[in-house]
């Protein structure tokens, strides 16, 4: 999702020096004193490296705090540089203060993303034991991603990109799925047919999920979906949704379930004939001047019919 511009509620920008890496933050307070928090995690296309920083999180209640995936001038999936991890352990040490600040619970935390965010917010989920992870379209073989689609970013992060660094990568994701002990984390994975990096890089690893009290996979085969940057946008007003039940307290059991299902090619005269039979006020006709018809400024005239609206006395 492109983000355009800055968010309108009141935000606080630092930056937290106290681990291995420098990490820049943006963060604003809840409303009302909600007992939430929400951490975002960005896009490769998110503006600033902020994710979800366009207004879009304006009328969420929680404390939202936006961590910004910019390390030595690129992107590391909030990861590593030239494989070394500190970036990840100073991700976590920022969240883990803010929390404790906030005097929250593990339960009241939710980490949140799209794409590489998608890929974080699971990442550090399940790693950490919050409580939930709302993952939009993530990628599960991080270091194909980087070497196919990323070459700045795989430099970054890999320092000299092997096939022995792609394959450690690509396993990072996987292992921790399979082997994490917060299996009661509640895991929302957003993801489309109609995303090109579905069949490689989400199906194969659905099933690892299979022992999750709760995990819940959102399918969006919405014909308008014309690749993975569009599937946030066609998703959205789901996505907002369980972002706000989530904030809420409420962590729904979906399952598996499909959305989308559009037909906008669809034959709409059936309800346009119902419309025109019950419409309240007439349209009127036009019949001069016709339309397209280029007409002086300084001397325009109308011609036509108003019918009368139903019930009342005709003129």
């Amino acid at each position: 999702m492109s983000d355009q511009t800055r968010p309108s509620r009141p935000v606080v920008e630092g930056r937290d020096d106290s681990g291995p890496v420098p990490v820049e933050y943006r963060f604003s307070h809840a409303r009302n004193g909600t007992r939430h928090l929400v951490v975002v995690f960005a896009n490769f296309s998110a503006r600033d490296e902020y994710g979800f920083s366009n207004g879009v999180l304006d009328q969420v209640r929680a404390n939202i705090l936006w961590i910004r995936d910019l390390f030595d001038g690129g992107n590391t999936y909030y990861l590593c540089k030239d494989m070394d991890f500190g970036v990840e352990r100073s991700v976590a040490a920022l969240i883990a203060r803010f929390a404790h600040a906030l005097g929250l619970t593990a339960d009241q935390v939710t980490m949140f993303g799209g794409s590489k965010g998608g890929t974080a917010a699971l990442q550090f989920a399940l790693r950490h034991g919050w409580g939930n992870a709302l993952a939009v379209v993530p990628q599960f073989r991080i270091g194909t991603a980087l070497h196919e689609r990323r070459p700045a970013a795989a430099a970054l992060m890999m320092g000299q990109v092997t096939p022995e660094k792609i394959a450690a990568l690509d396993t990072v994701m996987p292992e921790l799925v399979a082997g994490t002990p917060h299996r009661h984390t509640n895991v929302y994975l957003v993801t489309s047919p109609q995303d090109e990096h579905y069949g490689r890089q989400v199906a194969p690893f659905v099933d690892l999920f299979r022992d999750y009290p709760n995990f819940n996979l959102v399918f969006n085969d919405s014909p308008l979906i014309t690749g993975h940057d569009t599937v946030t946008a066609r998703t959205l007003p789901p996505i907002m949704g369980l972002l706000n039940l989530l904030v809420a307290g409420i962590a729904p059991r979906l399952g598996q379930v499909r959305t989308g299902g559009e037909q906008p090619g669809r034959d709409t005269a059936p309800i346009d004939a119902l419309l025109a039979a019950t419409e309240r006020f007439p349209r009127p006709r036009v019949d001069f001047p016709a339309p397209g018809t280029t007409v002086p400024g300084h001397a325009v005239a109308l011609g036509g019919l108003a019918p009368a609206r139903p019930g009342s006395a005709s003129g």
